[in-house]
């Protein structure tokens, strides 16, 4: 009887934390498709348009250029995302598996780094592309994604649970180090790898106080840039500006579905497939390698 009351008081909360949640996204979507003769300040307010009308949506990319905001934060999206799992898993694998003087000095001083607010390092970091004259590009706003201290600390966390006979597996049939971090590394952190791509996706795509810094250039405004313009402009149409956020949450909402499979608590099992055989015995398959590591059943 307790159990069955616990679990009817937990489906309530969640339902109530889901209510809280989603409501704003569901008027949100509903104020941009309420039509220009609708009150979207009504009395009682009204969550479903009356008459559903997609004319802010096209009017918002008739009007505005929208589609070059898209393509600038896909693009330093992207490049940022490729940079920071590239970078951030380098620096990650001599951190969890070689031994060498200071290396714990070493990532205590990079983990120490994410307590300090990017509004400190954040005059430094422009002075630093003024003089390297990147200022008014989209490099400059991947530079500072390219490798974060969260990243090297979550891909060394998921190396340190790779099991050394898999390596070791490796390195008898000729890899080199770089050799075992592509091999064995990488396949075996892919769930920690979607987890971080996601992070730094999510975090670039709705940056807005680095791109307002750095760029002067309409032409390489960002998405949140661009709805910036929209809301501070002198006819402002709050539709606009609902459609507006709706296209820019649509891009991280469809990563997230399609990523979300991948995801899962125990990343090393990706570098591990065990297989019943005949005589009962499990093995362990080296990706890249031809190798099988028998294990007692």
């Amino acid at each position: 009887m307790r159990t069955s009351t616990a679990r009817v008081v937990q489906l309530v909360l969640l339902i109530l934390l889901a209510l809280l949640v989603l409501t704003p996204l569901l008027w949100l979507v509903s104020t941009s498709l309420k039509g220009p003769a609708e009150d979207i300040f009504s009395s009682p307010p009204a969550l479903l348009p009356a008459q559903p009308s997609f004319d802010a949506y096209v009017r918002l990319f008739q009007d505005n250029p929208l589609t070059t905001y898209l393509f600038n934060s896909t693009v330093v999206s992207g490049l940022a995302v490729l940079a920071n799992l590239l970078f951030c898993s380098l620096a990650a694998y001599p951190l969890a598996r070689l031994r060498f003087a200071g290396r714990g000095l070493v990532l205590g001083l990079v983990v120490a780094t994410i307590l300090i607010p990017f509004q400190v390092v954040m005059i430094p970091l422009y002075l630093l592309m003024v003089q390297l004259g990147l200022r008014n590009t989209l490099l400059a706003l991947v530079i500072p994604q390219a490798a974060t201290a969260f990243g090297l600390y979550l891909l060394r966390q998921s190396f340190l649970g790779v099991p050394k006979e898999l390596e070791e597996a490796a390195r008898i049939d000729g890899c080199s180090r770089l050799g075992e971090w592509w091999n064995v590394m990488i396949p075996a952190a892919k769930a920690d790898l979607i987890t971080l791509a996601m992070f730094v996706f999510i975090g670039t795509w709705s940056d807005f106080l680095w791109p307002l810094v750095i760029l002067d250039d309409p032409s390489l405004y960002t998405l949140p840039l661009g709805l910036q313009q929209l809301s501070s402009s002198f006819s402002l149409d709050w539709r606009i500006v609902a459609a507006g956020s709706v296209v820019s949450i649509l891009p991280v909402l469809v990563l997230f579905v399609l990523l979300q499979r991948f995801i899962l608590p125990n990343a090393s099992g990706d570098a591990v497939r065990a297989d019943l055989n005949t005589d009962s015995t499990e093995t362990l398959d080296v990706p890249g390698t031809a190798r099988s590591l028998p294990l007692a059943s």
